[in-house]
């Protein structure tokens, strides 16, 4: 596994794909811990469209052995670093039927412990009692997301889309896309494969067409402690 070129494009187009991270049965063992989950929290979203699962590796502890294998400890220490932990993971799983549809965004936000009023954070929102900020833009720059996928994922079944290079343009308002200069990509994952991508970088997916879930789960890695008294939610070595 070379990981200088992914690392580099991670720099220069804001996001990469390595498939063969997980095997076919550590992809069942994880589905299964998953399905075996007490989902009465309020810390689960049921829906027809939707079934997702916030604060993910607090809730289904049992998947964090399953999840952080060598390989997966190898990309995060040669891409991200020595020092990056764990700061957010959520599961979804767009299930066969859902017509699904996420427009272009940035994730803008990261999951606090509290709310404090900082200069440069802001806005604020709380979902289920979890406090979610804008922190500032340097904090947001140093995140790198993994998104494990579960299911061979394409543009079929709603695979992110993505404006290379958008990563490092600060602050990217959807509305004020340029089409004639910025390009769209679709990134198909295999089933056991995972995409890293920085959170500046302008996603959205479409509806699903062929009838094949897309679960995904999805975990935020950031080596910067917080000001003051504000903390990291979901903080994990």
């Amino acid at each position: 596994m070379k990981l200088q070129n992914h690392k580099n494009s991670i720099t220069e187009n804001g996001y990469t794909i390595i498939n063969r991270i997980f095997s076919d049965e550590k992809i069942e063992q994880i589905s299964k811990v998953i399905q075996n989950a007490d989902t009465s929290n309020e810390t689960f979203r049921k829906s027809e469209n939707l079934f997702a699962i916030r604060q993910f590796l607090k809730e289904i502890p049992e998947a964090v052995n399953l999840i952080f294998n060598e390989n997966i400890k190898k990309v995060i220490k040669e891409i991200f670093g020595d020092r990056y932990f764990v700061v957010k993971s959520i599961y979804f799983d767009k299930p066969e039927k859902s017509n699904w549809y996420v427009a272009y965004h940035q994730d803008l936000t990261v999951s606090v412990d509290q709310k404090v009023e900082l200069p440069d954070f802001g806005p604020w929102t709380t979902k289920q009692n979890q406090f979610a900020v804008q922190p500032p833009l340097h904090i947001l720059e140093n995140i790198f997301t993994i998104r494990i996928h579960l299911d061979d994922t394409d543009e079929h079944n709603g695979a992110l889309k993505v404006v290379p290079k958008s990563h490092a343009k600060g602050i990217y308002r959807p509305e004020t896309i340029d089409w004639n200069t910025e390009k769209e990509e679709i990134c198909t994952v295999e089933k056991g494969g995972i995409m890293i991508m920085k959170p500046l970088l302008l996603h959205g997916s479409n509806r699903t067409t062929n009838g094949k879930k897309r679960r995904v789960i999805h975990i935020e890695f950031s080596d910067m402690e917080l000001p003051e008294a504000l903390n990291w939610a979901e903080k994990m070595n």
